[in-house]
């Protein structure tokens, strides 16, 4: 006898059915969808674009980002310590050669300008005591070596007699010699006196020079402060904008401590970066396409940065126009560093068609408005144009847009219905 069966039983067996349905139904949806893209073999005219190929340039570059910025920028640094008294200009102003930027209090250093000039004076009087006292030794000296030369001339005068009183016996031969032993220190002292006499005026000449070099060193300083606090008057030396200026009035600045920032908008350079992979490839006098919004200019680099930083390396580029009507202060540039270029290839316009490699597919478009797949060799590439050095001739129309989902065709039709 049939047993009824239970209800948790016969909802689950419905549940699987249900699943194992939807589960079906899905895969013969994505079979049939698959399928029919796989013999698709037509594509919108509204979806392609196409390049004619054609003769011409062709220069291979890298991506690089470039900052535009002022061709000349002078920073103004305070010469000396001081504080801010008065802001004369504010940063935006256009200034002439000779305008007053800021009013610094330099009484600190008027101060020591004044005790060095106290200084020097007290140098120059001890010179000339100095020399008034080497001149007195000097002299005592010279006095000193004609007396002793005096003394000789006696002493031998007496050695003489004595040698003449010994003669009669007059004088005993202990008298001679002590005569010539007086003459003999006599003598030597002399040459003692003359040494010292040599010493002292080398000495003098030395002690003289060692003073006087002091106080030429003293007198230097002196000029050189003198001359900062010219320069502490915070001039403008020639026309441009003031981009910066330190506004708070009455804070001590030291010396070399930076106060303003003057610069040429008239003129522009590029400062650029890229990635460290090509280090090797960056170099000095590599011509550089800056694209500006919608313009091209063209540069040189000029300086490449010796350090690496973070991975990123860092140039300079010399515009060729650096007055352009469209670059502006502080703005963002794409900028392409042209590593290699060919004077005459045939080029098509870079697309998204393009991967990269050297070999590979794209779709050429005949009269009959047929693509039809062909293996091109690429060449040189930058942001507008690639090489194509064989598969296609001059005066075809390659299409530049991505049709990677159709690479397993042959042929495709381009429809031109707009429906």
């Amino acid at each position: 006898m049939d047993r009824e069966l239970a209800p948790e039983l016969i909802r689950r067996s419905r549940t699987k059915t249900y699943t194992v349905a939807l589960v079906t139904v899905a895969v013969v949806g994505a079979a049939i969808f698959f399928f029919r893209n796989l013999l698709k073999t037509s594509v919108d005219a509204s979806r392609i674009r196409t390049a004619t190929a054609e003769v011409g340039p062709v220069e291979n570059s890298f991506n690089a980002t470039g900052e535009v910025i002022p061709a000349y920028e002078q920073i103004i640094t305070s010469p000396i310590r001081a504080s801010i008294r008065r802001v004369l200009l504010t940063p935006g102003t256009q200034v002439r050669p000779g305008q007053a930027i800021l009013d610094l209090d330099k009484s600190l250093t008027i101060i020591d300008f004044e005790k060095m000039q106290d200084q020097l004076a007290l140098k120059r009087n001890s010179i000339e005591q100095l020399r008034m006292k080497l001149n007195k030794n000097l002299f005592d000296a010279e006095a000193d070596d004609q007396i002793k030369s005096l003394n000789i001339n006696r002493l031998k005068a007496e050695l003489e007699d004595t040698r003449r009183l010994q003669k009669v016996g007059g004088r005993t031969q202990e008298d001679v010699t002590r005569a010539e032993n007086n003459l003999r220190i006599a003598e030597l002292e002399k040459k003692k006196l003359e040494n010292d006499l040599t010493y002292n005026r080398q000495s003098m000449s030395a002690s003289l020079k060692e003073t006087t070099l002091q106080a030429q060193i003293e007198e230097k300083n002196l000029k050189e402060l003198d001359h900062k606090l010219k320069q502490a008057n915070i001039l403008t030396d020639r026309p441009g904008v003031l981009t910066w200026v330190n506004e708070n009035i009455g804070s001590a600045v030291n010396e070399g401590e930076m106060l303003a920032k003057l610069a040429d908008l008239g003129s522009f350079r590029i400062e650029g970066s890229c990635s460290d992979i090509y280090a090797d490839q960056v170099k000095t006098g590599l011509p550089v396409i800056i694209k500006v919004n919608e313009t091209n200019l063209r540069g040189t680099i000029t300086q490449v940065k010796p350090a690496v930083k973070n991975g990123v390396v860092q140039f300079v580029v010399q515009l060729d126009d650096n007055r352009h009507a469209s670059l502006r202060p502080n703005m963002k540039v794409e900028v392409f560093i042209v590593t290699s270029q060919t004077a005459k290839a045939v080029r098509v316009a870079n697309g998204p068609a393009f991967k990269g490699k050297k070999l590979q597919y794209v779709y050429v478009l005949n009269e009959k408005g047929v693509a039809q797949r062909r293996e091109v060799q690429t060449g040189l590439s930058n942001f507008d144009f690639i090489e194509i050095r064989s598969g296609i001739q001059p005066g075809e129309k390659v299409i530049i847009t991505d049709l990677s989902e159709y690479e397993h065709l042959q042929e495709i039709t381009i429809n031109n219905d707009t429906k």
